[in-house]
């Protein structure tokens, strides 16, 4: 496959569609300089993005965290997801939105006076963790932690959070590992590079309290599901002793969907029935 830069196809850019080849920025763009970016990750089913409102409103919540303005509505960055997909044809795919402060009148860390881009794109992407979707991926622990929420904006979708999200992937997949999982600050078991976490145990879910990292959306669906079924959810501070004695675990994301997992470090889970249960039935919610 083509590398991202080379294909065919239109991206939407500052409010038209231009050439895939063509969507390019500046050098000096101060996001590429000082991660002043927001973005969003999204996935359409059957032509319709999951979520796709919800997505476009945490899109200007982080920009706001990050103390810029998209300058279009949420209505208009809707109607631009639809564009993108219907001019590239796709049905199934997934959709990047992306904003930034881009080239202008300030080139130090300050940058007020420059003007604030958006662009969004979209192409088509099998499961992200390939077969282990099936078979249960395989887990790093990472070297390094979620921050606290004293140093960073954690709730905010931010180009510059992913920073040891890349480094902590790569140590992974150099171990043969799909992923890395993240403690917080405090030592608490906290999410995967790109994805929350769940773990099951005596027929109860647990899964971290997202006090310093992402709420997701896909964690979000999956919790009302699992109380829509009458399963117990405690949202709570996990220490990493305690993965000992679960039974199932599995990730949620828009990219990841629900991805069972098979094993953490040394711990060890089954792919259970309520792990293909919640994956089955999350399948079936986002194509309906």
């Amino acid at each position: 496959m083509a590398g991202y830069d080379d294909r065919d196809g239109k991206i939407w850019m500052d409010g038209e569609l231009t050439d895939w080849r063509g969507a390019n920025v500046h050098i000096l763009t101060h996001a590429l300089h000082y991660a002043s970016s927001v973005f969003e990750g999204e996935r359409a089913y059957n032509g319709k993005i999951f979520k796709s409102r919800e997505h476009s409103e945490r899109l200007h919540f982080s920009a706001g965290e990050l103390d810029f303005k998209i300058p279009y509505s949420v209505d208009e960055i809707e109607a631009a997801k639809q564009a993108v997909l219907e001019a590239n044809g796709f049905t199934d795919a997934y959709v990047r939105a992306v904003a930034w402060r881009g080239a202008g009148e300030d080139m130090g860390v300050a940058s007020a006076r420059n003007p604030v881009h958006l662009a969004i794109a979209a192409w088509e992407w099998g499961a992200y963790y390939g077969d282990a979707k099936m078979k249960g991926a395989k887990l790093d622990i990472s070297k390094w932690k979620r921050p606290s929420p004293e140093t960073i904006p954690v709730h905010a979708k931010a180009a510059g959070l992913y920073m040891i999200c890349t480094t902590s992937k790569h140590a992974a997949e150099a171990k043969g590992c799909s992923d890395a999982l993240f403690m917080d600050y405090r030592g608490y078991v906290a999410e995967a590079t790109g994805a929350n976490i769940f773990f099951v145990k005596d027929g109860e879910v647990h899964t971290p309290k997202p006090d310093c990292f992402l709420n997701g959306l896909t964690r979000q669906t999956v919790i009302g599901m699992l109380k829509d079924r009458q399963i117990k959810v405690h949202e709570r501070h996990i220490m990493p002793e305690e993965m000992e004695g679960f039974e199932q675990c599995w990730l949620t994301g828009t990219a990841a969907e629900v991805t069972p997992v098979g094993q953490i470090g040394d711990y060890t889970f089954e792919v259970g029935a309520l792990t293909r249960e919640i994956a089955e039935a999350y399948e079936k919610l986002v194509r309906s």
